[in-house]
């Protein structure tokens, strides 16, 4: 199989696995437990938290280990209704449907919601936000890159705006933990999930900022500081950060490698399959991802016929796989219906290969050939 779907999952790191086992196998003492099989376990979990902290630039006590992305943005969106009571929230229209759906549950209860439409390019603009705020806005959400068509939004400048106006900012960092700096000291909340980069699914953490205004989410015990109850995985946990730290130490190489095969990529595919169009800024944008529409074709076919040649891919969010409905991040940047429904999106990791390019590229022209020549 050839893996082209990077942004939904990645495959997990064999050094990552080998720190993960003696916590799955041999040390699996419940952190919380007294006795010396717990203490192990806890002290793990404590070494993976300094480690994740570090990382992220911030104190230990404001790590939080979860499940993954989905529970940070239902943590971070709904602990702050729940502290507040009332207010107003100001939400990207290109977010990931964890925040479209928790702020939709939060208008049940009274609070209302202004999404900020990016532009052509994918990019929410600053002035677009400050626009949208008002005297009782409590929240507010846009993430460090997109999922589907990888822009890099300009997370430090709405965080600072959102700092001035005492408006607690939560940024989704899920695609680009261990891609690019993470920005700690522009947001009160970011949340990143482990199986992103190269690590366990099912596990993730957030930095929330000390003294933040925000209620748990999850009760029923103790651990986490009392913030999130539940006993945690400490394989899953020494995993996230064991992959964390690897990621960000080779950071600088990953991203050159992963820049090169998705521009080699995207060149040969616009220039060698008419009527195609890079999807998003063609700068602004993370090395893996690789957004585009093929004129004539619809994305969900091209999908399938790729699929049966051993080439897996995505024609969107992956949380939203299997939908019939276009995608709502190309339709809220204003793509006409045609070029959303033609989109595929492809995500480059580091286990992928310049050989890889060729077999893709010509399994793509004959994908899409295919399709022309029925609807012709």
């Amino acid at each position: 199989m050839i893996y082209l779907d990077n942004a939904a999952t990645t495959r997990i790191d064999d050094e990552v696995l080998a720190a993960m086992l003696p916590f799955m196998q041999e040390s699996y003492g419940n952190p919380q437990s007294q006795h010396s099989a717990g203490r192990v376990s806890a002290n793990a979990v404590i070494a993976a938290r300094d480690k994740t902290a570090h990382i992220m630039g911030c104190n230990p006590e404001e790590v939080y280990f979860l499940s993954g992305g989905t529970e940070a943005g239902n943590t971070a969106l709904k602990g702050v209704c729940a502290a507040n009571g009332k207010g107003h929230l100001v939400i990207s229209a290109i977010e990931h449907p964890t925040l479209i759906e928790s702020a939709e549950d939060m208008r049940k209860f009274g609070f209302e919601i202004t999404y900020v439409n990016p532009d052509k390019r994918g990019i929410v603009g600053v002035q677009s936000v400050k626009d949208a705020v008002r005297e009782d806005t409590i929240f507010c959400a846009v993430m460090a890159a997109n999922n589907e068509v990888g822009t890099i939004q300009p997370v430090e400048e709405i965080g600072d705006f959102c700092r001035e106006r005492g408006i607690f900012y939560y940024c989704d960092c899920v695609q680009t933990a261990g891609v690019l700096p993470m920005p700690t000291k522009h947001c009160d909340c970011l949340g990143i999930s482990a199986h992103k980069f190269y690590g366990p699914k099912g596990c993730g953490a957030i930095y929330l900022k000390r003294g933040s205004k925000i209620s748990r989410l999850i009760s029923g015990g103790m651990q986490e500081r009392g913030f999130r109850g539940g006993t945690l995985n400490a394989a899953a946990v020494v995993g996230l950060a064991a992959a964390l730290e690897k990621a960000e130490k080779n950071r600088a190489e990953n991203n050159k490698k992963i820049a090169a095969l998705r521009d080699g990529f995207v060149a040969r595919a616009l220039a060698e399959i008419d009527g195609t169009h890079l999807n998003g800024d063609g700068k602004l944008r993370v090395p893996s991802n690789a957004n585009i529409s093929f004129d004539g074709c619809d994305g969900e076919n091209l999908l399938f016929l790729l699929d049966l040649k051993g080439i897996a891919v995505s024609t969107g969010s992956a949380c939203s796989a299997g939908a019939v409905t276009p995608s709502r991040v190309l339709t809220a940047m204003g793509l006409d219906e045609r070029r959303v429904k033609s989109a595929v999106r492809f995500t480059f990791g580091k286990y992928n290969s310049e050989n890889e390019i060729d077999f893709v590229i010509n399994a793509l022209k004959e994908a899409v050939e295919k399709i022309r020549a029925v609807r012709s």
